[in-house]
């Protein structure tokens, strides 16, 4: 048996200073199929953050697993979250240079310098 892992991430994507209202309102109200799959690939204590100067929406979240290839592909691959991604792309600018988050590395993932528990 593997022994799980726990992998913080923090992470950043530009948004549409005018899609802020539809961005918030669907994070008001994230679809159940989306959510279960981000439980069910391990990933909890998920925040976004908005800063309202620069338009750069911070993701924070934690990832304890034993695969996390294996966790990505399985949220990668669900079709409701494609169409969540597909949604929520469309409100974003990639720092990366990806066209849509389906071919990965839409949102740019940070180096964690500090971590204090």
């Amino acid at each position: 048996m593997t022994t799980p892992q726990t992998k913080r991430i923090g992470q950043y994507v530009h948004l549409k200073p005018d899609s802020l209202k539809a961005y918030k309102a669907c994070h008001a109200a994230v679809w159940p199929a989306v959510l279960a799959q981000i439980h069910a690939c391990n990933i909890h204590d998920y925040s976004i953050y908005y800063d309202s100067k620069t338009n750069i929406l911070f993701a924070a979240f934690k990832w304890t697993g034993t695969d996390w290839d294996a966790d990505m592909k399985a949220m990668a691959e669900n079709k409701t979250v494609q169409e969540w991604w597909e949604m929520t792309d469309a409100m974003q600018v990639s720092p990366t240079g990806a066209r849509s988050s389906v071919e990965g590395g839409w949102w740019r993932e940070l180096e964690e310098v500090f971590y204090f528990a």
